[in-house]
C-alpha cells in the first residue's frame, strides 16, 4: 500500500482531508505503538503507586516494566559512572557535541526574555519580573531509538535560564544502566543528578518526590504516549513543557520543488515510526513523481519497511488548487514541523500562522533543526501548534508583576478602586484602600 493522494477543491471541507487532520490529532499515531493498552489507567495506577510507596515503588516498577534489577540506592546514577562514561565516550562524537552546544546556546541566549523597562506612570512603577524555575526535571526517551540530541535541546535552554538544579531521567537497560551517550552527555553538560527511571514512572517520581528524590516545580522533554499521559495527569502537580505525540511534517510544495527531496523529507519523520507526513502540493505532477521517489527511496534505508507503513497508514497528499489553499490546510493541521518550498517561499510564510518550527527552502531539511540549527526540536504536536510554541529558555522563567505607588498616587486612585471593590461585593478590598486614604506620608 502507497501513500494515498486526495485530489480536492476545497480541503477544509473535504471529508478525506478531515479525516487526517482528526488522526493526527485524536492520538491514534503516539498510540500505534501501545496496541490495545489502557494507558490513562496504567498511567494513573503507576502514579498512585509512586505516591503511597515512593522509592520501593520506583523499583518495583522499573522491574516490571523495563526489566531492570534496581535497589533504592542505584535509582540515582553515581556520579564517577558519570565522569567514567564521559571520560570514555568517543572524542569526535564530543567534538561534535560542542559544536551543536554552542550553536544552541546562541540561539537560547539570544532569545532569552529579560526584564522590559519600568512603566513610570506618575508616582506609580508598573514592571514585570523573570525569574527561572528553581529545579527542573527533564526526561530522555530511550525506547526503540536513543536520541542524545534531546538531552541537548532540552538541557541548554535550562542552563541558559539560569535553573540552579536540572535532574535527568532515563530509562535503564535490563542490566540497570542508562545509555552511555546519555550518560556522556550529563558529564559534559555537568548534569550531576541522573536518574534511572523511564517512561510513566519517572514522570512520576520527579513530579511528586520520594523519601531520595526532591520533587520538581516543571518537567520537560518529549516521550512515548505513556509520558504524554503522565504529563496530562500530573499537570497542576507540577508544569509541564507541553502534552507531546507522535513526530510529524507538512510540507508545502510547488512545481519547483524535487520530488526525490521531498520523498526523503516525508520517509524521514515516517521512520521515527510512529511518525507522520503530509505534502500539500499545487501540483498533481509532483504528487505523481513524489510517490514514485518514495518507493524507489524506502528499498535502501535501514528502516524502510517502518517507514512504508507509517506512510501508509498515518499520511497523505494532498492536491489543492492553489498556494493559498495549501497555507488554509497548514493552518488548519498546525503540525509540528512545516516545510515551505515554493518559488516564493518568503511569501507562503507570511501566510502561515500555526507551526511548531518552519523550515524554508529546499536547502533546509528538518535534520538540521533536529540535530544543529540551534532551536529545540522539542515542538508541540496534534495540531496544538494553535496555542503552543517551541520549547526554549523562556519556558523555564516565570514571571512576576511588580507595582509599586507612592503616597499620592494611592491618594489618586484610591477612590475608584474603592467603587471596583463594592461593586463586586468585596468590602474587605474596599477597606484594604480606604483605610489609607487621606493618611499623609510622616
Amino acid at each position: 500500500m502507497k501513500i494515498r493522494i486526495i485530489q480536492t477543491d476545497n480541503p477544509l471541507f473535504d471529508p478525506a482531508v478531515l479525516a487526517v487532520r482528526d488522526m493526527l490529532r485524536s492520538g491514534a499515531l503516539t498510540a500505534a505503538g501501545v496496541g490495545e493498552l489502557d494507558v490513562p489507567t496504567i498511567v494513573g495506577d503507576i502514579i498512585s503507586d509512586v505516591q503511597a510507596n515512593g522509592d520501593q515503588a520506583l523499583v518495583d516498577l522499573e522491574r516490571k516494566l523495563d526489566g531492570a534489577e534496581l535497589t533504592v540506592e542505584t535509582l540515582r546514577v553515581p556520579a564517577e559512572r558519570i565522569s567514567a562514561a564521559h571520560a570514555a565516550a568517543d572524542k569526535d562524537f564530543l567534538e561534535l557535541i560542542r559544536r551543536v552546544s554552542a550553536n544552541i546556546r546562541q540561539y537560547q541566549q539570544h532569545i532569552l526574555m529579560t526584564d522590559p523597562p519600568t512603566l513610570n506612570r506618575g508616582g506609580r512603577e508598573l514592571g514585570l519580573r523573570y525569574t527561572p524555575i528553581d529545579r527542573a526535571g527533564v526526561y530522555v526517551p530511550g525506547g526503540t531509538a536513543v536520541y542524545p540530541s534531546s538531552v541537548l535541546m532540552t538541557i541548554i535552554p535550562a542552563q541558559v535560564a539560569g535553573v540552579g538544579q536540572i535532574v535527568m531521567a532515563s530509562p535503564p537497560r535490563s542490566d540497570g544502566d542508562i545509555n552511555e551517550m546519555v550518560l556522556a552527555l550529563a558529564g559534559e553538560l555537568g548534569i550531576t543528578e541522573v536518574l534511572r527511571l523511564g517512561g510513566a514512572v519517572a514522570i512520576a517520581a520527579m513530579a511528586v518526590g520520594t523519601k531520595t528524590i526532591r520533587p520538581v516545580q516543571k518537567v520537560f522533554g518529549p516521550g512515548s504516549a505513556f509520558v504524554a499521559e503522565a504529563k496530562r495527569q500530573l499537570l497542576g502537580t507540577v508544569g509541564i513543557d507541553s502534552i507531546a505525540g507522535a513526530s510529524e511534517v507538512l510540507i508545502i510544495a510547488d512545481d519547483s520543488a524535487r520530488p526525490d527531496y521531498v520523498a526523503i523529507d516525508l520517509i524521514a519523520q515516517a521512520e521515527h515510526d510512529p511518525g507522520s507526513a503530509v505534502l500539500v502540493t499545487t501540483s498533481l505532477a509532483l504528487a505523481e513523481a513524489t510517490v514514485q521517489a518514495i518507493d524507489e527511496q524506502l528499498a535502501t534505508l535501514q528502516r524502510g519497511q517502518a517507514a512504508r507503513a507509517m506512510l501508509a497508514q498515518y499520511s497523505a497528499i494532498i492536491v489543492v488548487p492553489n498556494i493559498d489553499a495549501a497555507c488554509d490546510v497548514a493552518n488548519e493541521f498546525a503540525t509540528e514541523h512545516l516545510q515551505i518550498v515554493t518559488k516564493d517561499d518568503d511569501a507562503v510564510l507570511g501566510k502561515i500562522r500555526n507551526a511548531g518550527a518552519i523550515f524554508l527552502g529546499p536547502s533546509t531539511p528538518v535534520p538540521l533543526g533536529d540535530y544543529y540549527a540551534g532551536p529545540s526540536h522539542v515542538l508541540p504536536t496534534r495540531g496544538t501548534a494553535k496555542f503552543f510554541g517551541p520549547l526554549s529558555c523562556n519556558d523555564f522563567l516565570k514571571a512576576s508583576s511588580v507595582i509599586r505607588y507612592d503616597s499620592a498616587s494611592l491618594q489618586a486612585d484610591a477612590d475608584d478602586v474603592i467603587d471596583f471593590a463594592n461593586r463586586e461585593g468585596l468590602t474587605a478590598h474596599a477597606r484594604a484602600v480606604e483605610i489609607r486614604k487621606d493618611i499623609k506620608k510622616s
